[in-house]
């Protein structure tokens, strides 16, 4: 069972986590969101959720006790749980918010989003006292998604792109297993998730994630190999790969599925009859 995160924590010297009090299945105990830097001035790291008041108060509090102004807001991608709370912040936390810079990588979608970006560039460097923090633009959770690597402490801020705890989903397994290889490249000391507790460990994480995904394509190939005159919907290998699959998660399970097959099918490893997936049998294969 997963350690309790608590709603505000001091992690080190110069980051401060507030828990997005947004619990649910794909949310865990809720969105981390950070506050990073030493001085008066300093950088948020995503929102959370819109209209949930907890998250105001606990930020609220923290930004009021410390003296702190939030020259900068960034976001590591436009999924509601990290950019809802946005608006929240703004309107309500006017005075810490007055002269804030919101960042973020750019998105077709941003037209849809409130206010105007500064637009994040893959490798940019922004500093304030005491953290200078450099982007990664790390897509395949969704497009938009960036990474946030704080040098002063050779640590990560994955986003979505590295959980606390289970794995991710994505929409696009190519760019992702490619994401998952540039952070493995940059080897942190340390990894602050979106979700979930610290990664101590994040040199081994990444490389569950990328065994994860390899394990994945592997059994999807098996079972279509080793039936290669059947067909099979997605739902019907979602039950054959996942065991004891909590009925919550059979839809982002099929989605991961789904990613696999599109990824296979580009390779002429698989074909896709209608609904239905079926192994390219011109491709030699022993079961």
């Amino acid at each position: 069972m997963a350690a309790v995160i608590p709603a505000v924590t001091r992690i080190s010297p110069r980051i401060i986590r507030v828990l997005g009090c947004n619990p649910g299945a794909m949310t865990l105990q809720g969105t981390n969101t950070y506050i990073v830097g030493t001085g008066k001035r300093r950088i948020l790291i995503d929102t959370g959720d819109n209209d949930v008041p907890q998250y105001i108060n606990h930020l609220r509090n923290v930004l009021q006790y410390d003296n702190i102004d939030l020259a900068h807001i960034f976001l590591t991608h436009w999924h509601p749980d990290h950019i809802g709370g946005l608006e929240d912040v703004l309107d309500q936390l006017p005075e810490q918010t007055k002269n804030c810079e919101i960042w973020k990588f750019p998105l077709n979608k941003d037209e849809k989003l409130i206010g105007e970006f500064e637009q994040f560039k893959d490798g940019q460097e922004i500093s304030v006292e005491g953290a200078t923090i450099r982007v990664i633009h790390t897509p395949g959770h969704t497009k938009d998604h960036v990474s946030l690597h704080l040098l002063e402490e050779d640590a990560v801020f994955s986003g979505d792109c590295i959980l606390g705890e289970g794995t991710a989903v994505f929409e696009d397994l190519y760019d992702y297993m490619e994401s998952l290889r540039t952070l493995l490249r940059i080897q942190p000391e340390i990894i602050y998730p979106g979700h979930g507790n610290v990664i101590y460990d994040p040199i081994e994480r990444i490389q569950f994630y990328l065994n994860h995904r390899q394990e994945r394509e592997t059994q999807i190939m098996e079972i279509l190999r080793c039936n290669e005159r059947a067909s099979f919907t997605e739902g019907e290998l979602v039950d054959l790969i996942y065991q004891n699959l909590p009925k919550n998660l059979a839809k982002a399970a099929a989605m991961n599925v789904n990613h696999h097959l599109q990824k296979l099918l580009k390779e002429e490893k698989v074909k896709k009859l209608d609904s239905m997936w079926q192994h390219n049998q011109t491709i030699k294969s022993i079961c």
